[in-house]
């Protein structure tokens, strides 16, 4: 097979097109003959040598792919060689192939072709996970999304909106956020311009959001805290913004608050399954209903993954950026 390695830590430059060994399935493992992969991140994190994959698993880049099943290893069932797949990854999608734990593989929605669904599996599953089942996101919450104009905010918003919620969202500049409206965002906030505090206790009648997802950590910790209503919860997913910021636990107590910090790659092989199952049964309908959809900007061949990290890195990509493999 042929994989993009790391070659040391650095700028995108690092990223090197080579030949690689052949994965082969342990006991409840496939191999997968990649489609598509999409470029999270965690990816740029990885290769500037800030972001190490868990112990035993590949160091070539791609938490995510879609393609087709091509091995299977010992006591797998409910996957056939030959069908068509996308996958969760702990590491591993920038390659012609990846071994995955079967639990991490999912049929792919009906109405997504092979490569747009390889940007679908790791946002689906940070989002549902962080708003749904640890958040619980309900009808009639307001949720607000910091990076709206991102792959995870894309999908924040519609799936939220899908539950019956009230979205804010933040991004960096006015055509940004008219296209997160045109997604079904209802609070626009350009943080550049706007303080999102105000902005959202305005738009709330003084409330504030019920639900918090924020990838910037410790630079918003403070002002995140300030924006929650009462009994409202903070998910953390992202340190673009810093590791260590000051809490103020009286002002969590005062609101029956919760703030908590989640990440997905290094979850056990087991809760990642109970996701992707999760997603099957109850995200994949919205999908195939039209109500929620995945939102490409542009699809790279992956030799130019370079080019793919540094159009990330600059700050204008509106939803996922994919990565097809060479037929």
């Amino acid at each position: 097979m042929h994989a993009i390695t790391i070659t040391r830590p650095g700028g995108p430059e690092v990223l090197d097109w080579t030949e690689q060994p052949d994965p082969r399935p342990g006991p409840g493992e496939v191999v997968l003959e990649v489609a598509a992969t999409a470029v999270n991140r965690a990816d740029l994190l990885q290769r500037q040598g800030n972001y190490a994959p868990p112990r035993g698993v590949t160091d070539v880049p791609g938490l995510e792919c879609a393609g087709t099943v091509a091995a299977l290893g010992a006591d797998v069932t409910g996957v056939e060689v030959g069908e068509r797949v996308c996958a969760l990854l702990a590491g591993g999608g920038y390659a012609t192939k990846v071994v995955v734990p079967a639990g991490q593989v999912m049929p792919l929605p009906s109405t997504v072709d092979v490569v747009t669904a390889a940007g679908l599996p790791e946002v689906a599953a940070t989002v549902w996970s962080n708003v749904v089942m640890v958040a619980g996101l309900t009808e009639g919450e307001t949720l607000l999304v910091h990076g709206g104009a991102g792959g995870i905010g894309t999908h924040a918003i519609q799936v939220a909106k899908a539950l019956g919620a009230r979205v804010a969202v933040t991004a960096g500049s006015e055509e940004r956020l008219e296209r997160c409206a045109e997604l079904g965002a209802d609070i626009l906030v350009n943080y550049r311009e706007q303080d999102f505090v105000e902005a959202v206790r305005e738009a709330t009648d003084g409330r504030g959001a019920d639900v918090v997802l924020d990838n910037m950590g410790a630079k918003y910790l403070p002002r995140n805290v300030d924006v929650l209503a009462r009994l409202g919860r903070l998910v953390v997913i992202g340190m673009q913004g810093g590791v260590k910021g000051e809490l103020n636990i009286g002002k969590l107590l005062a609101k029956n608050g919760m703030v908590t910090a989640t990440s997905l790659r290094y979850r056990p092989v087991a809760e990642k399954t109970a996701i992707c199952q999760e997603l099957v049964a109850m995200l994949w309908p919205l999908i195939e209903a039209g109500e929620v959809r995945p939102v490409t900007h542009d699809v790279l061949p992956v030799e130019q993954a370079g080019e793919a990290h540094r159009k990330l890195e600059e700050g204008d990509v509106f939803g996922k950026l994919l990565l097809r493999m060479p037929n």
